[in-house]
Order: C-alpha cells, then sequence, then structure tokens
C-alpha cells in the first residue's frame, strides 16, 4: 500500500485526495447497511493514522446526509489534522474514549477507523476497552450495532491474517484500492465480514503490477485454454496419471476422471495391474498401463515404463494413492530424477510428494517443470516447519518455498495459495468446508494435470484449477450445505463451473 500510494502521489494523486476518496466510500457503505441514513446513529471510532483520517472523512459525509453522527477518539490526533477540524466545525460530537464511551450503547452503526496496515504492535490501554465494548453489545445486545471496518478490522495482521485477543468481528470490510492478505487467511478472514473493495483513485498500472493476486472471474476466464471448433482429443493434450495402490483405488479414478473433466484430450491411468481390474470398471473413459507391483503398489522397477512411455504424453499427474514404502520411494526417485527440462510438465501430489520429502535435496535432482500440490502437513514434510509454523504465514512460505524449489506450489487448505518460482503468487478466495473430505485432493491434482495438458502455464494452470475446484464446490454447497460432498461429485460440475466461468451460462 505504501508503493501504491507513492505512485499515485507520482501521478498526481495526493494523499488528502484518496484519503476524501477513501472516507465517501466508508461513507456509503454505510448507507447501503443502514438502507437510509438520516436520523440514524453512527459512532466513528478513530485512531491515530490515516485510518482514523478516512473515518473522519466519514464521520462528515454522514452528518452531511443526516446520520446522528458521533466520532470518538481512541488516540490524539496531530494539532493540524484538517479532518478533525472539519468534524469539529461542523458540530459532530466529539469524544476522547478516556472521558466517556456512552454513545457506543445506541449505535446502529460502528465504523471502525482505529488501526489498519500499520498496526504491529499487539492491542492495549485505551484500545482494549473500547474494542470490548463493542465485541460485547454486539453479542448482548438486542439490536446489536453493525461494525463496519475501514481496510481492516482492528486487530487483524494485514499480512498474514493473525487476530489480537481483542480484534473486531466485522460485518463488512471496506478495502482501499485493493484487499488485503490478511482478510483472505484464516483467522483474520473470520473477522473480516463481507468484502468490499472500493477505487481510491490508485494508479490501474501499479496495482496490476503487483505480485500477489486475489484470484476471481475475469483472471481465470482469461486463462482458460481455448476450445476451437476443429479440436480434436490430441489438440487438447493427453495426460499419464501414475496414481493408486489396493488400499488407495479411488484415487486413481478421481485423478483420472478429473483430468477428462477439465478438458483434456486423452488420459492414461498407469497403475499396478491389480488396481486396473478395480478402477476400469468405473471408468472406462481412461485408457490403461499395468505397472507391476509389489504388495500391491508400484513396484520400484516401474519407473522405467512410465519413462518410456511419457515422451507421448503432455502433461504426468504423480502420487495419487500411491502410498509409500521403499518401493514406491525407489519409483518415484527415479522417475522424478530421470526426467530432463524437455519433459513435459508433472503435478506432484499425495504419495508423490510425500516420498519425495523424503530425497534430501530434492530440487537439486529434478529438471523437469513441476505443480507441487500440498496440503499443510505435506508441505510440513517437505519442509521441515511445524504446521503451526506454515498456516501462520502461509503466503510467505509458500512462496520461499517456490523460489527455493524453482517450482511451482499451490499451498491447499482455506484460501489455497498458489506460488510461482518468479514470486508471482495468488490466493484463492474459497474457503470451504465441505471439501474437506477424502479425495478432493485427487481431483485438485487431475483438473491442473488436464490444464497442463493443453498447454497452460504452469502457474496458471494451478490457479484456474485451484478456482475452478474450489468454485464447482461452491456450486454443491449452495445445493447441500457444508458437509456430505463426496469427491465424485465435483467431477460433473467442472465442465459446468468452466462454461460459466466463459459466459457461456
Amino acid at each position: 500500500m505504501k508503493a501504491l500510494e507513492e505512485a499515485a502521489a507520482q501521478a498526481g494523486r495526493l494523499p488528502e485526495t484518496l484519503m476524501e476518496d477513501a472516507g465517501l466510500g466508508v461513507a456509503q457503505e454505510v448507507w447501503i447497511t443502514l438502507g437510509a441514513v438520516p436520523e440514524r446513529k453512527v459512532v466513528v471510532l478513530v485512531g491515530p493514522g490515516n485510518n482514523g483520517g478516512d473515518g473522519l472523512v466519514a464521520a462528515r459525509h454522514l452528518h452531511d446526509w443526516g446520520a446522528h453522527v458521533t466520532v470518538l477518539l481512541l488516540a490524539k490526533r496531530p494539532s493540524d489534522d484538517t479532518n478533525l477540524q472539519l468534524v469539529i466545525e461542523l458540530g459532530i460530537p466529539v469524544r476522547e474514549a478516556g472521558e466517556s464511551v456512552d454513545a457506543l450503547d445506541s449505535a446502529e452503526v460502528i465504523v471502525d477507523a482505529v488501526l489498519g496496515t500499520g498496526r504491529a504492535r499487539p492491542l492495549e490501554g485505551v484500545f482494549v476497552g473500547v474494542l470490548d465494548r463493542v465485541s460485547q453489545l454486539r453479542t448482548s445486545s438486542a439490536l446489536a450495532p453493525k461494525v463496519i471496518a475501514v481496510d481492516l478490522p482492528t486487530g487483524v495482521d494485514c499480512d498474514t491474517g493473525a487476530v489480537d485477543l481483542h480484534a473486531l468481528r466485522a460485518d463488512v470490510t471496506v478495502a482501499l484500492g485493493v484487499s488485503k492478505v490478511g482478510l483472505h487467511t484464516l483467522p483474520g478472514a473470520d473477522h473480516a465480514g463481507t468484502i468490499e473493495v472500493i477505487d481510491i483513485g490508485l494508479p490501474k498500472g501499479a496495482v496490476d503490477a503487483l505480485p500477489v493476486e486475489l484470484l476471481n472471474p475475469r483472471w481465470v476466464r482469461e486463462r482458460l485454454p481455448a476450445r476451437p471448433a476443429i479440436g480434436n482429443k490430441g489438440t487438447f493434450g493427453r495426460v499419464l496419471v501414475v496414481a493408486g495402490s489396493q488400499l488407495y483405488t479411488g484415487a486413481a479414478r478421481l485423478t483420472s476422471l478429473a483430468a477428462l473433466r477439465a478438458g483434456a484430450g486423452l488420459v492414461t491411468l498407469a497403475c499396478p495391474a491389480s488396481v486396473q481390474a478395480l478402477v476400469a470398471p468405473d471408468a472406462s473413459e481412461v485408457t490403461y498401463l499395468p505397472l507391476p507391483e509389489t504388495n500391491g503398489s508400484v513396484a520400484a522397477e516401474a519407473a522405467i515404463d512410465v519413462a518410456r512411455v511419457l515422451p507421448q504424453y503432455d502433461a504426468l499427474v504423480l502420487g495419487p494413492g500411491l502410498g509409500q514404502g521403499p518401493a514406491q520411494e525407489s519409483f518415484v526417485r527415479q522417475l522424478l530424477c530421470s526426467l530432463d527440462e524437455g519433459a513435459p510438465p508433472v503435478v506432484i501430489d499425495a504419495g508423490g510428494l510425500n516420498n519425495l520429502a523424503k530425497l534430501p535435496r530434492w530440487w537439486e535432482r529434478v529438471n523437469a517443470e513441476c505443480v507441487l500440490t500440498p496440503h499443510p502437513g505435506e508441505f510440513s514434510r517437505l519442509t521441515g516447519k511445524s504446521i503451526a509454523d506454515i498456516q501462520s504465514d502461509r503466503l510467505a512460505l509458500a512462496r520461499a518455498a517456490a523460489k527455493e524449489w524453482k517450482q511451482t506450489v499451490v499451498l491447499k487448505g482455506a484460501y489455497s495459495v498458489i506460488a510461482a518460482p518468479d514470486g508471482a503468487a495468488a490466493v484463492n478466495p474459497y474457503a470451504n468446508p465441505a471439501l474437506a473430505t477424502a479425495g478432493t485432493g485427487d481431483v485438485l491434482a487431475g483438473v491442473i494435470g488436464g490444464l497442463l495438458a493443453q498447454k497452460v502455464a504452469a502457474f496458471n494452470a494451478a490457479c484456474c484449477g485451484a478456482y475452478v475446484h474450489a468454485a464447482a464446490a461452491e456450486g454443491l454447497r449452495a445445493e447441500s450445505g457444508d458437509a456430505g460432498l463426496l469427491a465424485g461429485d465435483l467431477l460433473p460440475e467442472l465442465p459446468r463451473t468452466v462454461k460459466e466461468l466463459r459466459g457461456l451460462g
């Protein structure tokens, strides 16, 4: 945000102008929330910095529109604060939080303009008293006030989503110019309420140049592969899926069919012969490559068979349901270390990741372009970091891993993070508990593999795959709720979701 504000200043938009636009946008959101402003009671909590200045501008507009506004100062403002002077000149009551907070009791809307992106220390003193009072009113009052946060709910870290013990929960967060990572990362996301991003006049070129993207339908639509009418199955790519064992036959089926549902022209499942017999009756659209096996899973020597046929394919998906053991570890090591830079891109998931994690400094020995799709537990095994540490700073750690490994990383979970080796990253806007069921990760691996086979670049394929997968689950959630979704339910929903994204629905 500092860089964007500097770019705005260089383009001739002064900080005062940005603040005017921000405050007006916040006031408009209050109007939308209440339905009408005249005679309604609004309290604006004002902190010490620019966030407080935005609140003062909003207070002025709300007063002009007929609201009964009270400003509650939680910290001293500069003596030359023009916005505070304008508020006083308009006759808007200004109170210091140390004197009285009674106005909170009758407020219909409370505007949280206390601390924004600059907060870096725990909340204390008067901040705690006022914020706890607001939180109490929201849980105990028969007419609980709505809370509208300016840029961030106070107490939410803008970068990590960490929350202070006394952090407010907002009904609406008005994100200024661009949304903030902390609003799309748990636990901060649980405090944000509905997120409304408003334009405050930041230069579009500077915004577009930001290294982190919040995925949205337009971004995904622009990167989905073309579907020419004259295409054939070769046009839309061939995927080789290496997956499955006698303990995890479903993973092989789900991954293969997901690649087809993502638009791949042909999918071959390379699996133990005993697994083929179990999968084939429910996956007749898939072709098969039986592999040597040991104890119901792929044998080490099968790496030779896979490497021999791989040049015939446009993408490889490795690992779902593969299992772990000395044979599988040897298989994964032999296969991945035998691939050169001319090999098709590889999606590595589940058993592929867990076996790869046992190979010290594996990224120095794997030359193929890969998309790794770990959940936090698998990411922990790959990095040696605890799950708690990973979850506390998902974006930063995913970006660091992608850079070190020189591979694309999809750190799965609520608000999945996708990171590229060059520092680019994206956050998926969905957190869906219905996806917390076995097999949904296998579907995601297949979708990404299907997009890679259609010549979508690795980072874009990972982003589009993650978004389509989650959006399909959102559609099912709307019908059936948060529990009971089966991974197989996603399969027919995937092409419908893509159709809607393309604007054909």
